[in-house]
């Protein structure tokens, strides 16, 4: 795995996203794996900044989010089809027919999940997944746990992740209890993967995913050690454990 530290959030998501828009110049038709929470926020305002101010083109490219709360519609404040439509897409000239977020509200789950992996692989796999990181070592939302699903699937939350997300409702009960994720299989077929994580809460986990070698799933993160081309990208305090 290659670290990059930035001394800051800004030079983050500046690196990252000149590091999208130069892929994207170079194959319009990019697929790219996205995802949602506080840390990917940056990443996008840059993006949207270059689309506006040097005319970054979107209009080929095809996007797939990693996950979504079961139970929630594309419309609800807290769903992360909202979530990217306020801190991304509304913003670019992509092509909605080329968006693609799990559905939360789908009746048919399990036939659901195997129809959104099929539909990564229709489009030729993804080309770039950016990642975050959970305080608990989770990706997307492939929790600690006993098992870990390959494919795309329905998950349950843990506590942990539960208390975590629950900043972005008026109250811990409302958050769902259950949600669609790529697995860590779908999630290691991508080409290259880049992972985030800033701020001094993610500095523990940080450090043991760069220090450790094993590979648990009470710990999903450390599957990334088994991909080929991955980069973490950090800052400062996100680093702070290191060395």
């Amino acid at each position: 795995m290659k670290v990059i530290v930035e001394k800051d959030y800004d030079s983050l998501s500046k690196t990252t996203a000149q590091f999208l828009a130069s892929k994207i110049k170079i194959k319009p038709n990019i697929v790219l794996g996205l995802a949602t929470g506080s840390t990917p926020k940056g990443t996008y305002r840059e993006l949207i900044k270059l689309h506006r101010e040097e005319g970054l083109d979107f209009s080929k490219v095809r996007t797939f989010n990693l996950d979504e709360y079961v139970g929630l519609d594309g419309e609800h404040p807290n769903s992360y089809r909202y979530f990217m439509n306020v801190f991304l897409f509304n913003h670019i000239n992509i092509n909605r027919d080329n968006i693609f977020v799990p559905d939360g509200k789908t009746k048919e789950l399990e036939k659901y999940c195997k129809k959104y992996d099929r539909l990564i692989e229709k489009s030729g796999g993804i080309d770039i997944q950016i990642l975050g990181i959970g305080t608990n070592g989770h990706i997307a939302f492939n929790e600690p746990a006993d098992e870990l699903s390959t494919g795309t699937s329905i998950v349950n939350l843990t506590k942990n992740t539960i208390r975590d997300n629950s900043r972005f409702f008026k109250s811990i009960d409302e958050v769902p209890k259950t949600a669609i994720s790529m697995g860590m299989g779908s999630i290691l077929k991508a080409k290259k993967i880049i992972l985030l994580a800033n701020g001094k809460n993610k500095a523990e986990i940080i450090k043991k995913l760069i220090e450790e070698d094993t590979i648990t799933t009470y710990f999903p993160a450390s599957f990334l050690r088994l991909h080929p081309d991955v980069t973490i990208i950090v800052d400062g305090e996100a680093y702070s454990l290191i060395g």
